[in-house]
């Protein structure tokens, strides 16, 4: 199903606010004094231009800017410091793409290996969506495998595969994004929802783990002798 769109209230952006303030502070050490900074500068400014004469108006401008100035911030310090605490998690690429507006449908590890690596399925407007994240040499096998797959219900519906990591070749979490906002739309709304209910059904079956189980979710033998 598509993400419904909810409806936030005055307060409950405030608050929402406040707990990005909160996070990105606490990773950021810049973030407070590029803040004070943003803040101080247009109301020096309009406090400035106060004094010389030029009228009361300037005040309320310079609030707004100073208000302006420190959203601004927060937008850009704050997905900084988010990207440098998801980079290298297991389960960020997924994750990430969960949150990013529009009709993206993430099925979080439809491959997993029992080192943590992982490959998730989008499907979106610019057709279906590969995205691995662990080591290349255990992802790429897991890669091919979904593909053919895939091959057997897709049809033409273009298909695109990236590996999550900052080595050569691979595809930085925090170019995610922006990689996939700038892929061409391909599907309409009912071509998604298509595809959705087909793909839920091929995923629907679980796949082992390449590599076989780690220990704790080995099934325990019954001590003593089998009769």
């Amino acid at each position: 199903m598509a993400k419904a769109e909810e409806k936030v209230s005055f307060f409950q952006r405030l608050k929402q606010i406040g707990m990005v303030f909160s996070f990105t502070a606490k990773q950021d050490r810049w973030f407070v004094p590029l803040v004070a900074a943003a803040s101080l500068i247009p109301l020096a400014v309009a406090i400035t231009a106060v004094l010389l004469g030029a009228g009361w108006m300037w005040l309320p401008i310079g609030i707004l800017f100073a208000l302006l100035a420190v959203l601004i911030v927060l937008n850009l310090r704050s997905n900084t410091a988010m990207m440098n605490m998801m980079e290298g998690q297991p389960g960020a690429a997924g994750q990430l793409v969960e949150q990013m507006r529009g009709d993206w449908r993430v099925k979080q590890a439809v491959s997993a290996t029992a080192q943590m690596d992982v490959v998730h399925l989008v499907i979106g407007k610019p057709g279906i969506i590969l995205l691995a994240e662990g080591a290349p040499q255990r992802v790429k096998p897991l890669l091919g495998e979904q593909k053919r797959r895939l091959a057997k219900v897709i049809g033409d519906t273009p298909l695109y595969d990236y590996i999550i990591g900052t080595e050569e070749g691979q595809l930085s979490i925090r170019k995610l994004r922006t990689t996939l906002l700038r892929l061409p739309p391909r599907l309409k709304g009912k071509d998604i929802n298509a595809l959705d209910r087909a793909l839920t059904a091929l995923t629907a079956r679980p796949q082992m783990p390449k590599g076989g189980l780690p220990k704790e979710f080995r099934p325990k033998m019954p001590r003593g002798r089998m009769r």
